[in-house]
């Protein structure tokens, strides 16, 4: 979604045009009043402090009081669910997890963004755009419910090291997906003849725990041609003998893969910190990951972060680009909010190039931000190896959104691990790929029914 379009090319014009009205803030200098913000808290220390830092900015900018809290991820998520279910809410949170700007959108229980997208909107990637604008199933249409300000895709994480012990060198990896990953299975084989008995050769998620395997099945389904799952307009498409399958290759790849002794034992049980530890005490020697999180925990450890490799995704079987599925963090505000107006305006600020720019770059490029123009103007985001793969890959190359953008049913899917299930009844209880694909096609179809998309 991140190839050029018309409006994409419009931007780069605008974005010129408008940079000296951008670097103001946009801030409307009304009585002071007081917002409430709940905010999770940073993977590394810097970006607590960089958040302090914003809302301290912003309020000597604007006279308004931003009073938050900064909550570690999973309690936070927690306390969402519980606020939005109660009515108690605060001001403004962010979409933690990430798909509940489409689940709350769709019971109307968020407030219409559209017009803090807009002070933005042409400097925005294609994919954020759509990731955010969502169906409200009580007005029978689609809008703006979510600002996104950062985006995360699932780059290749490996060791330069244990490729090279297996006598093997970087410029012999396959450039095609099923052939790449089948490489980091013959670098175990050459590693256990030296004796390394203990090492893997592909970190795969194959768990029921977390939004990992999720990532990971989507991105195999993806490569595999069953992109199109979700169409535009919120319609399953399980119809398609393509999607059909896409999916029953990316049940049969990583289950086969654990099966055959590639994938570590462990890995079935897996959370969504486990591969990451895995893979940092060399366990494996590649693992598909979110984030750059695998690297920055390494970063203070020069000779260990050097060692590793960042890589973007390899084409598809047939030698085409595989869009990373993106998300986004994005701000939302729900419906009974106090105080809407400086809850937008704080949002407004946020998501300032050079602002947005400023913040994210504190946490190492962990995230990125969601305006091609704002890397682009800035080399410090293509200075360092880690963070010039994975900005390329979520940014300036083809991206796609997540598919529950297109449908909230999509969600259900996901935190039901019906895809991972299926991968479970292959390695556990004997079925094939196509018979564990049957019956994840049936909990699918059962959930879109519960989610229909009025269509116009």
């Amino acid at each position: 979604m991140t190839t050029p379009t018309r409006r994409s090319v419009l931007r780069g014009s605008l974005a010129l045009a408008a940079a000296g009205a951008l670097a103001r803030p946009h801030i409307a200098n009304a009585a002071a009043t007081t917002a409430t913000v709940w905010w999770a808290q940073g993977f590394i220390p810097e970006e607590d402090a960089a958040f302090k830092q914003l809302v301290a900015d912003y309020e000597k900018a604007s006279g308004n009081t931003i009073e938050y809290s900064i909550v570690p991820f999973a309690p936070e998520r927690q306390k969402i669910i519980s606020a939005v279910t109660s009515g108690d809410v605060p001001d403004l949170f962010q979409n933690n997890p990430g798909e509940i700007i489409a689940l709350f959108a769709y019971q109307d229980k968020l407030v219409d963004v559209s017009d803090v997208v807009e002070t933005q909107r042409e400097l925005y990637s294609d994919t954020a755009l759509i990731s955010s604008y969502c169906y409200n199933n009580a007005e029978k249409r689609r809008s703006y419910y979510g600002v996104p300000y950062a985006t995360a895709v699932i780059p290749v994480h490996l060791w330069r090291s244990l490729v090279e012990k297996a006598g093997y060198k970087l410029d012999d990896i396959p450039k095609t997906w099923d052939a790449f990953c089948d490489f980091f299975k013959r670098v175990q084989d050459g590693l256990r003849k030296n004796g390394m008995r203990s090492v893997y050769g592909l970190g795969l998620q194959v768990t029921t725990n977390g939004v990992d395997p999720n990532g990971l099945f989507n991105y195999f389904l993806i490569a595999y041609g069953g992109g199109g799952i979700v169409a535009k307009d919120g319609r399953l498409h399980l119809d398609d003998p393509q999607v059909k399958q896409a999916a029953i290759s990316a049940i049969a790849y990583p289950a086969n893969a654990y099966k055959e002794g590639y994938v570590p034992p462990s890995a079935i049980n897996w959370n969504d910190a486990d591969d990451n530890n895995a893979f940092h005490s060399k366990l494996m020697v590649m693992d598909f990951d979110g984030t750059i999180s695998t690297e920055v925990a390494l970063y203070h450890d020069k000779e260990q972060y050097n060692d590793i490799v960042t890589m973007g995704l390899p084409l598809s079987n047939s030698g085409q680009p595989v869009p990373s599925q993106a998300g986004y963090a994005c701000g939302l505000i729900p419906k009974g909010a106090k105080n809407v107006t400086v809850a937008k305006e704080f949002l407004k600020y946020l998501i300032q190039p050079k602002t947005v720019d400023g913040y994210l770059k504190v946490g190492l490029g962990r995230n990125i931000p969601c305006m091609p123009s704002v890397v682009k103007n800035d080399p410090w985001w293509f200075a360092d190896p880690h963070r010039k793969a994975y900005t390329t890959q979520g940014l300036l190359s083809p991206t796609s959104p997540a598919f529950w953008a297109y449908n909230p049913a999509y969600a259900e899917v996901q935190n039901t691990h019906v895809w991972s299930v299926a991968w479970a009844d292959v390695i556990r209880n004997g079925k094939t790929p196509q018979q564990a694909a049957a019956k994840a096609f049936a909990q699918v179809e059962a959930i879109f029914a519960k989610y229909p998309i009025a269509q116009t």
